[in-house]
């Protein structure tokens, strides 16, 4: 099934809420105005294969743009938000869309955008009009709200967040199936999740980036409600879990942490018992961090590894977890490989790079042959990898150890920098931290910690000092940051994720951070 049906079965039911504003969406609404943008597409000679790109905040008409492409058998490609114009107009001509959709609320960087992507000829604005865009209500407000005489399945085109270089886009085969038979594409993942028309599911994220607005579409396939925060507030998502009795949600590692250094009294003043699966991914999850959340919500946690590729997957739920703290799980989709440099396959124990093997190639990076070879394995092109480093155990577990792009090299030897910030992060006086080599005349590379406190901590000397004995009780003396820095807020993407190369090359371009906070 998907929205057709919910829209002929269950036309009054909520398909989506907005957190702040309360604005609803049903799936009635959500079928006619996906099919109104549809038609408008065709009408712009739009076809099976092509491209549309959207740029806004979360918002209420974002789901209904991706609709309209899943069920035009279009690709849509969803844009950081947060990028500049010259970086959102990169990604604009990269994907070769005809048609992009952006918001009033994102009037600062669409403005300047309009002239820098001249192959993309329709440029509509939702929420108000500014000049060198149409408006988006009155572009569609022509076109019938029925279905296109023939609909095929679209397809995500998304790009890589680029935290190691220039965004790839991720350009999959379509689907050979109409919208009526996305849902069992999806089967693997709505069973595994035990979505059902009965969910309400929770996104605190971005929906520009792939999994919350993957969970979302899975959420409208099975005609389930979809709760969107506009912005993440630790108290907010726990107010909203109580609120619309949740039983669903997704979230990164950094949302955990956040929820867990907030006041006890505050952590326990919500009924979350309505809650039955929280997903989590984008980042690893710290294991005293995990360990503390099951604690608390209960063994709901179910965390998967995979990236934007798709290449490959793997999943643990919570019991699984607490037999195997650390694990992201056995392969779910693909079957897992750990390589060395030169490609051979490590036994069980030893960390080398993290391969997923297909029947066939599962991705290609649009418009860089060099980069799709680059992640392909020497000798198989349909193993493919996402720059991590990990390990398999006897049972097939898989532990990853970090980004192969993020690993030290200090007096030769190989540190991993998500061992050092798990650690780090477990100090109460931490809010958030990174760990990234720096240059060093002897060693080549020193361990450099950063560090942003937690609310009401002033960074200071001995802070630094604590945070160095506190990581020298817990781990080996080589890994030991030689310095720490604090800064006011880390650099992380809205998903999650850290932009860790920004803060590096700050140390090998000039050799400190250039936002530390000073301390005596």
């Amino acid at each position: 099934m998907y929205i057709a049906d919910h829209a002929r079965l269950t036309p009054d039911k909520p398909a989506v809420i907005m957190a702040e504003s309360g604005a609803e969406m049903a799936y009635a609404q959500l079928n006619d105005r996906s099919n109104q943008f549809a038609q408008y597409l065709h009408a712009q000679g739009l076809r099976r294969g092509d491209h549309i790109a959207i740029l806004m905040e979360n918002n209420i008409r974002f789901v209904e743009l991706c609709w309209a492409a899943l069920r035009s058998g279009l690709y849509f490609t969803t844009i950081n938000r947060y990028l500049t114009p010259d970086e959102a107009a990169y990604i604009v001509q990269d994907c070769e869309a005809k048609v992009l959709v952006s918001s009033l609320a994102k009037a600062d960087t669409a403005g300047p955008l309009a002239a820098l992507i001249p192959t993309c000829s329709r440029r509509l604005m939702v929420d108000g009009v500014i000049p060198g865009w149409e408006s988006y209500e009155d572009a569609i407000a022509a076109f019938p709200a029925e279905p296109l005489a023939e609909e095929f399945l679209g397809e995500s085109m998304l790009y890589s967040s680029g935290t190691t270089g220039r965004p790839k886009g991720v350009l999959k085969p379509l689907p050979e199936v109409s919208p009526a038979e996305g849902g069992r594409l999806r089967r693997a993942r709505l069973e595994r999740y035990k979505m059902t028309p009965d969910m309400v599911y929770l996104s605190p994220a971005p929906l520009y980036h792939a999994a919350p607005i993957g969970y979302v579409l899975s959420t409208h396939f099975v005609g389930g409600t979809v709760v969107v925060m506009e912005r993440f507030d630790a108290v907010a998502a726990l107010r909203l879990i109580e609120k619309h009795r949740v039983t669903h949600s997704q979230w990164v590692p950094t949302m955990f942490v956040r929820m867990l250094k907030l006041p006890q009294s505050e952590r326990a003043g919500f009924d979350l018992s309505s809650h039955q699966v929280a997903i989590h991914a984008a980042a690893p999850c710290p294991v005293e961090v995990k360990r503390q959340m099951i604690e608390w919500w209960g063994p709901v946690l179910y965390e998967y590894y995979a990236g934007t590729e798709g290449s490959g997957s793997t999943f643990i739920e919570s019991q699984d977890w607490l037999a195997h703290p650390g694990s992201v799980g056995r392969a779910a989709l693909g079957v897992l490989h750990i390589c060395d440099e030169e490609g051979r396959e490590l036994p069980p124990g030893e960390a080398g790079t993290v391969y997923f093997e297909r029947d066939e190639i599962a991705f290609i990076y649009h418009n860089d042959p060099a980069k799709t070879r680059a992640a392909q394995h020497p000798d198989h092109p349909t193993w493919s990898a996402l720059g991590d480093v990990g390990y398999v155990d006897e049972e097939g577990y898989l532990y990853l150890t970090d980004r192969k792009a993020f690993m030290i090299i200090s007096g030769g030897v190989n540190i991993y920098p998500q061992a050092i910030e798990d650690v780090l992060i477990a100090h109460p006086s931490v809010a958030d931290v990174a760990v990234v080599g720096a240059p060093h005349a002897e060693m080549g590379e020193a361990v450099q910690a950063v560090v942003e406190t937690a609310p009401g901590v002033q960074p200071s000397r001995a802070l630094a000092d604590e945070l160095i004995a506190f990581a020298r009780d817990r781990m080996a003396h080589y890994t030991v940051p030689r310095a720490i820095d604090f800064i006011e807020e880390m650099p992380r993407l809205p998903t999650g994720k850290l932009y860790k190369r920004g803060l590096r090359d700050e140390y090998w371009k000039d050799g400190k951070l250039a936002k530390a906070i000073p301390i005596d």
